[in-house]
């Protein structure tokens, strides 16, 4: 008989998806506040510390963290089906009301507040671990070597091959005029804007698609190995987890941001979002190595405190983030789109993450679920999220984590 015990909530979960929260925010708010961002091109002319902080946020957040929320993704999937084989609940009509409720919520994210939504893709891409959910962990890690490998080397010659063509295009300055236009014009235009972008948008799901899969391949993997329970990862597991992953993701990343951001010139471009994306799991190993150490030292209490709230309200807190820098961009609000450097939106992004952290906190004092989460439960459960009343740290984990 499965005890309740194995069925609580993992700090280490929840504090991994609140610290990979501030990645996701770092990235997207470049990308929503500035249209060469958003493009995929150097804004021309820009000062040295705006190009300073754009080459942090591309070396080492860009294509990181998006992996780490999948590997969690793929991890709590573990807890899903367990929490549903508890409930005697249907685990196939459980997850698949939850992927629906995800690609719904995706779908307004995308055409309401920011068009690089990921939610969509995780409702849709999702349902590969319902099929692949009673294969064995070593099937599953070999499969995501096999998806994201193959995936890399030919992004990577695909990548090389261009920079040999040497095909030179020009800034899509029209682009940017009209983007900016439509995001200073108003709620409407912004609206139009969105559902004009929809297209790409969906078009960058597909060229993610393998990592997400690898990604939640690879939590699937850990969730049926219980890595993240208490006295899943020995330490030196972690240690080398953290040196191997620093030693070929730093390269990796300060590669892809010298070809994106300088100072390697344009015919470096694809080849270093090849070498980028193919490197890029090592580093997000590296980030998550060097957090499960962090908890298990002097310092645990403390970033439990700091991350776990946060991570319990993953789906509230990305979602807030989308709004709260479409306010500042658009004519939903400040209209700010196109003027703020690169170093500000840094720092901007770093008081909203502080923000997130502090409201976090105060409202898991008083309720189990996060408004976006109560939602998705409801939708998953069939009308039956759960009473809102105060979470308890010691109490079985009903929920759905993102």
């Amino acid at each position: 008989m499965r005890t309740r015990v194995g069925l609580r909530r993992l700090p280490a979960v929840d504090a991994l998806r609140g610290f990979a929260l501030l990645g996701i925010l770092t990235v997207n708010s470049a990308q929503i506040m500035s249209p060469y961002v958003s493009e995929g091109i150097r804004e021309p002319g820009a000062p040295l510390g705006d190009q300073v902080a754009m080459w942090l946020v591309t070396a080492f957040a860009a294509s990181k963290f998006y992996l780490l929320f999948s590997f969690l993704f793929g991890y709590s999937f573990t807890l899903q089906t367990l929490s549903a084989e508890r409930d005697g609940a249907n685990v196939t009509a459980r997850f698949l009301r939850r992927s629906l409720g995800l690609v719904l919520l995706g779908v307004v994210h995308a055409v309401l507040l920011y068009d690089g939504d990921i939610l969509m893709a995780y409702g849709v891409l999702g349902l590969a671990l319902l099929c692949a959910r009673r294969i064995r962990p070593a099937t599953a890690v070999k499969a995501a070597a096999w998806i994201y490998g193959v995936f890399g080397v030919l992004l990577t010659g695909l990548g090389a091959l261009a920079g040999w063509a040497d095909d030179e295009e020009s800034a899509p300055q029209q682009e940017i005029e009209r983007a900016v236009a439509a995001y200073h014009g108003s709620a409407g235009t912004v609206l139009r804007e969105n559902l004009d972008r929809l297209p790409l948008a969906l078009l960058g799901v597909l060229l993610m698609a393998p990592g997400v899969l690898a990604a939640f391949f690879l939590g699937l993997a850990a969730g049926k190995r219980r890595l993240l329970a208490p006295g899943g990862a020995e330490r030196s597991q972690l240690l080398r987890i953290t040196a191997v992953g620093l030693v070929v993701g730093v390269p990796g990343a300060v590669f892809f941001a010298s070809a994106a951001q300088g100072p390697l010139d344009d015919r470096w471009h694809f080849l270093g979002i090849g070498i980028g994306m193919l490197t890029a799991p090592a580093l997000s190993a590296a980030y998550a190595g060097l957090v499960l150490l962090l908890l298990e030292s002097s310092w645990g209490d403390r970033l439990q405190q700091l991350f776990v709230p946060a991570g319990r309200l993953a789906l509230t807190n990305y979602l807030g983030q989308s709004l709260i820098m479409m306010f500042v961009a658009t004519a939903y609000g400040l209209s700010l789109y196109g003027q703020v450097g690169a170093a500000a939106v840094l720092v901007l992004a770093g008081a909203v993450y502080a923000l997130q952290l502090a409201l976090s906190t105060a409202w898991t004092r008083r309720f189990r679920h996060g408004p976006a989460e109560w939602l998705l439960r409801a939708i998953t459960l069939a009308g039956r999220p759960g009473r809102a009343g105060p979470a308890r740290a010691s109490e079985p984990d009903p929920a759905l984590p993102t």
